[in-house]
């Protein structure tokens, strides 16, 4: 089987993605011509146009609020928040906003929005961009959260999330994009909540997430 980068994975499954659905938009600073801040993006504008693939202002509070009110008009889009950190600045529209409003409508409306961001250590960005978050966003209801360490991982829960109806913060470690693995060919998806034995043994198990994993 072919290898291919955390990264790559992650792109293969955006550009996949929107093949498939000619509706799905991506909305992002710097996610255009520079190709996103760990180029995820790169080259996808170029190959789906402005329209599709939209740099925003810098503003987390307009890219997840721009994002809620697409996905609420049936417009399946990815917002990408630069860094974990900088989603404390969104926190309304994330928590108080996409996390509910399809309890507020008794389930009668879609969300599909899919807020891409990067967490974690290791990098020497300092305080206010190596933050590890995720356990802010697991204990909200309403909320989906992804967090692949693979690069198979990465394609498959990303395409998942792209064809939801709820919405998800899908987190990337910014130390896993270089790391390589096995990434079918074929199309395929990855369940939400359902584990992943990595390794089988009967003495001891390890649970972990994210970088940890590997």
């Amino acid at each position: 089987m072919r290898e291919l980068t955390y990264r790559d994975a992650l792109r293969e499954a955006l550009t996949e993605e929107m093949e498939r659905e000619p509706k799905l938009l991506l909305l992002g600073e710097d996610i255009g011509v520079y190709g996103g801040a760990y180029k995820v993006t790169n080259g996808l504008q170029a190959r789906f146009g402005e329209d599709r693939v939209i740099d925003s202002p810098m503003s987390e509070q307009a890219i997840v609020g721009a994002g809620l009110g697409a996905a609420l008009v049936g417009t399946p889009i990815m917002a990408e928040v630069m860094y974990i950190d900088f989603a404390l600045l969104a926190m309304d529209q994330l928590i108080n906003q996409a996390a509910k409003v399809r309890y507020m409508f008794g389930g009668n409306v879609d969300v599909p929005l899919v807020v891409r961001t990067q967490g974690g250590t290791g990098r020497s960005s300092a305080a206010q961009h190596s933050q590890s978050l995720e356990r802010l966003f697991f204990q909200i209801p309403g909320l989906r959260v992804a967090i692949p360490s693979t690069p198979y991982d990465a394609k498959g829960l990303l395409k998942t999330a792209l064809r939801g109806r709820e919405p998800v913060i899908f987190i990337e470690h910014k130390m896993l994009y270089a790391t390589k693995g096995p990434v079918p060919e074929e199309t395929y998806l990855l369940p939400f909540g359902k584990a992943d034995t990595k390794r089988s043994g009967k003495d001891i198990t390890i649970v972990a997430i994210s970088r940890m994993v590997n």
